[in-house]
């Protein structure tokens, strides 16, 4: 079953945040994954929603997720990720 994480993401450092976002796509590979889409909200329609941006990344199972954002490449962003925006990052089957 594909396996999608989904991220919502309020950036604070606009120079780091590209700095992170640039490095994402070679930690993919390996997993046999992709980026399905990067947005910016244009509006929200029913309740509240703090986050101006959103990321959808695809992957080919749930394993391939959970290895992916454990692996030593993407733990070696995490700190310029912290430093460069609050992101909240969920993991979807579908």
């Amino acid at each position: 079953m594909a396996a999608y994480v989904i991220g919502h993401i309020s950036i604070k450092d606009p120079e780091k945040w590209e700095a992170y976002r640039s490095q994402v796509p070679a930690t993919l590979a390996p997993w046999n994954a992709e980026i399905v889409f990067r947005g910016k909200r244009v509006a929200v329609f029913s309740g509240e929603h703090p986050h101006a941006d959103t990321v959808v990344l695809h992957f080919p199972d749930e394993a391939a997720a959970r290895a992916w954002f454990a692996s030593p490449a993407y733990q070696a962003l995490a700190p310029l990720r912290e430093q460069a925006a609050d992101v909240v990052l969920i993991v979807y089957e579908a």
